[in-house]
C-alpha cells in the first residue's frame, strides 16, 4: 500500500510529541518494509523534509511559535496537499483533531480513514475562551459524521461519539507496548514518576503539584520526578519554582527522555501517576504496566482498565486531595508489587507487533471494500 498519514505532531516538534505521534511511529516502524509510507506533518521552526527513523516526512504550514496559527495553517496546507497529490496514494489516514479542520472528504476521492484517539467534550470550556471552545466542541461532535471508516483506540471513544449508532465502519485498534519491556525485572527507587507531555491543564500537572505538596506533609523521603516536554514547559517550571522550599527541592524536572533513560526511569519508579483531566488509552500507563509498575490514574472512563484489572488506584479527577490520598495509600500498600504484576500480565498481549498487524488488516479491508 502507498499510505499518506496526516500526522499533526512529530519527533522534534517545537510543541512536543504525545501519544498520537508515538503511536504512529511505533506502528509504521513495523510496517515500513512492506508499505510506502508518507507522514504529512505540521511545520515547526527548523523542520525539514526527509527521512526520520526510515519514514518519509513532509512538513506543511507556517513556521510559528503560536499553536493556533500553526494548526490552522497546517489544516489549510494539508488540504491543499491532499487535493493536489492525494490521488497518488492508495489510502489516506487523518489524525482527528477539532483544532485542525481539513475537511478532506471535499478534496479527494481516495479511501479515507479517520483515526480518533480520544474525546475532550466540555473540558474545552475549562481551558479556552468561550468562543474558541464552542468551535472545538462543535467540530469534535460533527466532523466524524463525514467519515465512513474510523479507527478508535478505545471502546470508550466509540461510546463517547455514539459511532455504533451511525453505522460507521469502525475498528478498535488499541495502543501498545514494545515487547522488550516485558523482559526487564522491575525495581523500586525513592520516587514517584510522571512521564508525558508537559501540558498543564490536559495532563493535570497543576493538580499533581498540589497533591505532591499535600503528600510531602505526610510522607518524607519520596521524590517526584517529572519527565517530558511540551509547550507549557516554561510555565510549568515557574509553577514548581513557586512551591515551598521543602516540596520544591524534592521535585526533579528531567525534560524529554527516550530509549534506555526512559526505560530506566519507569523500571525503577516506586509508582507511576497519570493525573489527566481527559485522555486516550494512555501509552505511558501501558508501558508502566509492562514494567510491573502500579499506576495511579484519574477516574475517567478511558483509564478505567487500570482499576478494572486491579493494576493500580484511581482518584477523583481534578481533586488534589484525592490524588494525594491515593499516592499515600499506594506508597504504603503491601499490594503494590502484586498490582504491578497483574498489570504486566494483562498488557503482555498489547505488543506493537500485534497492534500493527491489526491496523494493517483494517487498512487492507478498507481498500478491498472500496475497490
Amino acid at each position: 500500500m502507498k499510505i499518506l498519514h496526516l500526522l499533526y505532531e512529530s519527533k522534534g516538534d517545537y510543541f512536543g510529541i504525545g501519544g498520537v505521534g508515538i503511536r504512529a511511529y511505533e506502528i509504521y516502524r513495523r510496517l515500513k518494509d512492506r508499505h510506502d509510507i508518507t507522514l504529512l506533518c505540521k511545520k515547526y521552526p527548523g523542520a525539514a523534509d526527509g527521512y526520520k527513523e526510515g519514514l518519509k516526512h513532509m512538513f506543511v504550514g507556517t513556521e510559528s511559535k503560536g499553536l493556533t496559527k500553526t494548526l490552522l495553517s497546517y489544516a489549510y496546507h494539508a488540504a491543499l496537499f491532499t487535493k493536489k497529490y492525494g490521488n497518488e496514494f492508495d489510502i489516506i489516514i487523518e489524525e482527528f483533531s477539532p483544532a485542525i479542520p481539513t475537511f478532506l472528504h471535499f478534496f479527494t476521492e481516495r479511501p479515507l480513514v479517520l483515526q480518533i484517539q480520544g474525546y475532550t467534550g466540555l473540558k474545552y470550556f475549562e481551558k479556552y475562551n468561550f468562543f474558541y471552545s464552542c468551535i472545538l466542541y462543535l467540530f469534535e461532535r460533527l466532523r466524524p459524521l463525514w467519515y465512513r471508516n474510523i479507527i478508535v483506540v478505545s471502546d470508550n471513544t466509540t461510546k463517547r461519539y455514539h459511532l455504533h449508532e451511525r453505522k460507521k465502519n469502525i475498528e478498535l485498534v488499541p495502543n501498545g507496548i514494545p515487547k522488550e519491556l516485558l523482559s526487564y525485572e522491575p525495581e523500586e527507587s525513592d520516587y514517584i514518576l510522571y512521564l508525558g507531555r508537559i501540558d498543564i491543564h490536559h495532563k493535570g500537572l497543576d493538580i499533581l503539584l498540589q497533591a505532591y505538596g499535600e503528600f510531602c506533609n505526610a510522607v518524607s523521603g519520596i521524590r517526584l520526578v517529572i519527565a517530558g516536554d511540551g509547550r507549557d514547559r516554561e510555565k510549568f517550571s515557574g509553577l514548581t519554582e513557586s512551591l515551598p522550599g521543602m516540596v520544591k527541592k524534592n521535585i526533579e524536572l528531567k525534560g524529554w527522555v527516550d530509549g534506555d533513560e526512559k526505560i530506566s526511569l519507569l523500571k525503577n519508579a516506586l509508582l507511576v501517576v497519570m493525573p489527566s483531566r481527559y485522555e486516550t488509552q494512555g501509552i505511558v500507563a501501558l508501558e508502566a504496566m509492562a514494567l510491573g509498575k502500579a499506576v495511579i490514574v484519574s477516574d475517567i472512563p478511558e483509564l478505567s482498565y487500570i482499576t478494572g484489572n486491579r493494576a493500580g488506584l484511581s482518584f477523583k479527577t481534578g481533586n488534589a486531595v484525592s490524588l494525594a490520598q491515593s499516592m499515600k495509600d499506594l506508597v504504603a500498600s503491601n499490594e503494590r508489587r502484586e498490582m504491578g504484576q497483574r498489570g504486566r500480565d494483562w498488557v503482555s498481549h498489547y505488543t506493537w507487533e500485534n497492534v500493527a498487524l491489526k491496523y494493517e488488516g483494517f487498512l487492507k479491508t478498507v481498500l478491498e471494500v472500496g475497490s
